[in-house]
């Protein structure tokens, strides 16, 4: 039976031969790996990527099935590539006006195992070209990189299923974990915890107390610390009677984690800036009225399974249930996971296990404890684990979402002035070696657990961003001259906060693959790229380096409009190609390129436009 089995893990996880060369060796098979190793193999590169668990696709694969991103069409290139086969998938399967096709948003809502499946696919497309080695583990220790010259030359893993080690050579490597693993082992230097608000003037930096959407609160004080924000799992919870699992108690148990939300059920209690008017009174009527059947009649109150997590809702009747930003206990676990970046695989599984047996404790409680109102209970009990989702693992996510591990220090430090608009209504600042654009919110969870007295947990925040640029030195290290880290970024606690979403990381990864190509090609360092190529080649591949509302990358002149963009000459939000030409505008343009302009008006900006774009591009080529 034993060597049945041996031979059926082979099957599924073929041993890799000793000292395999590649183009790029790629470590974590999350998305920011994955692009990378699709855009390399677009221009003919070979990659291995090397993926610690039996499945790839990281955190959009284990219930993060509710895309982050706060502009559509702000990041595109392979990101929207991705999202476009969802959509087909469920329009093919389920039928073009179906509730499946309605509720995946376009692609940017899916159930966990479609995730999976897609870039699946996505990466069987290349087959020839990438190899994907899962049950791969790489521990972060110095042995196991080896340099030259100031390059990394083979990096070891540990095959999990044989428990051997294998050496893999490359000529570039990537960092695509969530931890900075790879790069911490190449000494490649990185920030752990938060920076204070005289580092860098940052909102929400250092110790922050904050009523969510509203004022900061008693006990900020912005000071630096080493607090690392919260872990959570994301579930793929249904209310689907005939999917559905019902949760049992776990064998750890301890109903004293969870007891002081039996006081928030019945007074209303929250932590959104309702509570601001929410006097002692009307919390004491909240418990009369509870006792009588009602639910809750606190303004800004959650009620059931909707008090302990905030859910969005997928296909097929199911849910991303993240924690709930309005809770002072949800399924964040704040303090506990501290030390996951630094920590070897042994401590991080074990407190895998430790999160998923508190997760699955908080559920059971809202469903059942004998304190809690029997209607409150009921509306809890309506929701259960999706039967036909992680059937390998009791249907419960197979990876931690680890929101933050090491932040690597790059050639660029991203902080929150990076994403926040210069004067209101413009852009952020401008990056002209720009490799995505993005937008997401300045978004922290907690870092502590709730504190007697405190109106909110601490380090709970978000703060209004716009669209931004991203430059090519968030990934790029300051020594190592063939190494990149597209998922462990450079930058502050609240920059990174960010970039740390899944499109963001997506895009970035396709910069890397495009970047570790060129520079193979060139023979050249990765620093001493020309990143014009780079923007180029990226533009090829549709991806949106500065973003404009009125210019998608399907359009005739969207190449034009990113090349100039990036150099200044539309500042605004969007292109408007189609009007006359004005004399401010000409000023602009003239002063910028030193070429004369008259500012006609019998002709369209996008005509004036594209004579300079020619006389540029003819100039920049001589």
């Amino acid at each position: 039976m034993k060597i049945f089995k041996c031979l059926f893990f082979a099957f599924l996880f073929p041993a890799s031969a000793a000292f395999s060369q590649y183009n790029l060796v790629i470590v974590g098979g999350n998305p920011g790996g994955i692009m990378c190793a699709i855009s390399a193999a677009k221009l003919g590169k070979t990659s291995v990527i090397l993926e610690r668990t039996g499945h790839i696709g990281g955190l959009p694969a284990n219930g993060l099935g509710a895309t982050d991103i706060a502009t559509r069409g702000a990041t595109t290139g392979l990101f929207t590539d991705f999202t476009g086969r969802i959509k087909k998938y469920y329009i093919k399967k389920y039928g073009e006006h179906s509730e499946q096709v309605k509720m995946c948003s376009n692609g940017y809502h899916f159930e966990p195992s479609v995730a999976e499946m897609i870039f699946e696919q996505m990466l069987a497309e290349y087959s020839d070209k990438i190899k994907i080695y899962k049950m791969r583990q790489f521990d972060a220790e110095e042995k196991n990189v080896s340099t030259q010259n100031n390059k990394i030359t083979k990096i070891r893993v540990t095959n999990r299923l044989t428990k051997q080690t294998e050496e893999y050579q490359g000529d570039v490597f990537i960092d695509g974990t969530y931890e900075g693993d790879l790069a911490a082992a190449a000494k490649i230097p990185y920030r752990i915890g938060r920076e204070g608000k005289d580092e860098f003037a940052e909102d929400g930096a250092g110790r922050t107390y904050k009523y969510w959407d509203g004022p900061v609160g008693e006990g900020t004080t912005y000071q630096a610390d080493n607090a690392v924000q919260a872990y959570n799992y994301r579930l793929c919870l249904t209310d689907n009677a005939s999917n559905r699992v019902t949760i049992t108690k776990p064998r750890k148990y301890d109903r004293d984690e969870f007891k002081s939300l039996a006081n928030d059920i019945w007074d209303g209690r929250h932590a959104g800036v309702e509570m601001l008017n929410v006097s002692a009174e009307m919390m004491a009527a909240n418990r009369k009225n509870i006792a009588k059947g009602d639910t809750s009649g606190i303004p800004g109150d959650k009620w059931g399974i909707a008090k302990i997590t905030n859910r969005v809702f997928l296909p097929n009747q199911k849910t991303d249930a993240n924690n709930q930003h309005l809770g002072l206990i949800s399924t964040d676990l704040p303090e506990e996971n501290w030390p996951w970046p630094t920590s070897g695989w042994d401590w991080r599984d074990k407190f895998a296990e430790r999160l998923k047996s508190y997760t699955l404790g908080l559920i059971y409680f809202a469903q059942n404890d004998p304190e809690l109102p029997v209607s409150f209970k009921k509306s809890s009990g309506e929701w259960g684990l999706a039967k036909d989702e992680y059937k390998d693992n009791e249907n419960f996510p197979r990876q931690v979402y680890v929101r933050e591990g090491r932040r690597m220090e790059g050639t660029y430090f991203f902080t929150a002035h990076d994403a926040i608009a210069v004067t209101p209504g413009s852009r952020p600042p401008l990056h002209a070696n720009s490799i995505t654009a993005s937008h997401y919110a300045l978004d922290s969870h907690a870092v502590r657990k709730r504190e007697s007295g405190k109106i909110h947990l601490d380090g709970f925040i978000s703060y209004l961003s716009d669209v931004y640029t991203v430059p090519f030195g968030v990934m790029m290290p300051k020594e190592l001259d063939n190494l990149l880290f597209p998922v462990p970024v450079s930058g502050s606690h609240i920059g990174f906060s960010t970039l740390r979403m899944e499109p963001c990381w997506m895009a970035i990864g396709q910069a890397a693959g495009i970047a570790a190509s060129l520079a193979i090609d060139s023979k050249l360092k990765l620093k001493n790229l020309d990143l014009s190529i780079l923007q180029d080649k990226l533009i090829d591949q549709k991806a949106t380096l500065i973003y404009y509302k009125d210019i998608a990358p399907d359009d005739y002149d969207f190449k034009m409009v990113q090349y100039m963009g990036l150099r200044g000459y539309l500042p605004g939000w969007e292109a408007r190609l189609s009007e006359a030409m004005d004399v401010q505008t000409a000023k602009l343009w003239r002063a910028i390129s030193g070429i004369e302009m008259n500012g006609d008006a019998k002709l369209t900006r996008g005509q004036e436009l594209k004579s300079l774009y020619q006389s540029l591009i003819k100039r920049d080529t001589k």
